[in-house]
């Protein structure tokens, strides 16, 4: 019986939630769900340039173990540009390097090292959402 997946570190949350394939209609049930840590492994390797080392550090894994989860992300990657599928940023083994928190007024995103006394910083809204919560449950 294989052991049960640690969780993955990541450092910030996705400024986005996902993206919409541009001239193609009809494909919202064919879309692809890309894994929090997956979208982590990308933003550090190809947008951050680390290497695979540092980048497993960061995400307190092997590197072994970072070079499954990149191949998985580069072909579910692949697959949507090819096939023309919206790519959609949830789920996975992970958790936030901080406590990080969507306003539910202004959109904003923000993190916080008292979770007690949550607020805005932008418009001192007590309505926000734990993003934490919020990548899991989708």
């Amino acid at each position: 019986m294989p052991r049960k997946k640690r969780n993955r570190k990541v450092l910030v949350p996705p400024v986005i939630k996902g993206m919409s394939v541009f001239g193609v209609r009809g494909r919202k049930a064919q879309e692809i769900s890309l894994r929090i840590e997956e979208y982590e492994v990308i933003r550090l390797l190809d947008y951050r340039n680390m290497t695979q080392e540092e980048a497993a550090v960061h995400m307190e894994v092997s590197r072994p173990t970072l070079t499954r989860i990149y191949e998985d992300a580069r072909k579910k990657v692949a697959q949507a540009f090819v096939e023309g599928r919206d790519l959609l940023f949830r789920g996975g083994n992970f958790y936030f390097d901080e406590n990080w928190y969507k306003c539910n007024s202004c959109n904003a995103n923000f993190s916080t090292q008292e979770p007690e006394k949550v607020k805005c910083p932008l418009c001192s809204s007590s309505d926000v959402q734990s993003l934490n919560k919020h990548y899991k449950e989708h």
